[in-house]
Parts: C-alpha cells; sequence; structure tokens
C-alpha cells in the first residue's frame, strides 16, 4: 500500500505528468495507492473511486464508472 498527500504541491507540470505516469504504472502491477489531492484533473483519471470531503466528513462518494455523468456535480463542488 502507498499512501500519498498532496504530491502535486508546488511541482513543474512536466513532474506532475511523470508522477501521474508512474502511478498508473504501481497502479497496473496491483498496488493499492491512497491518494489524497486537491488537484482533481490530476487525481481523477488515475483513481477507481473518489471521495469528496468537506471538514473532515466525507460528504460524496463516486466510482469512476459514475464520474462521468457526475462530473458536472463535482465541478460545481469543487469550484473547478
Amino acid at each position: 500500500m502507498l499512501l500519498l498527500d498532496e504530491i502535486t504541491e508546488g511541482l513543474a507540470p512536466v513532474i506532475v505528468q511523470k508522477l501521474a505516469e508512474v502511478l498508473v504504472q504501481l497502479k497496473e502491477r496491483g498496488m493499492t495507492i491512497v491518494l489524497v489531492e486537491q488537484n482533481f484533473r490530476f487525481a481523477a483519471p488515475l483513481a477507481d473511486r473518489h471521495f469528496v470531503m468537506d471538514h473532515g466528513q466525507i460528504v460524496e462518494e463516486i466510482s469512476a464508472a459514475q464520474l462521468p455523468s457526475r462530473r458536472e456535480h463535482l465541478n460545481s463542488m469543487l469550484g473547478v
């Protein structure tokens, strides 16, 4: 299991892209990854499940399969 917290914070876009590639490779190898990330555009394509938190409480849980139909709702919640 790999736990990551805000790994894109302050990094150059080229480094963020490389991190995404590495995470995809680890996921393909069967590694469990728990990613806490405010950068939704980075995290969305990587995740199997999305949890939206507000003041320490989970207020929304969305699977990757549900994401396309819920994207507008999420964008309004996240201010994207």
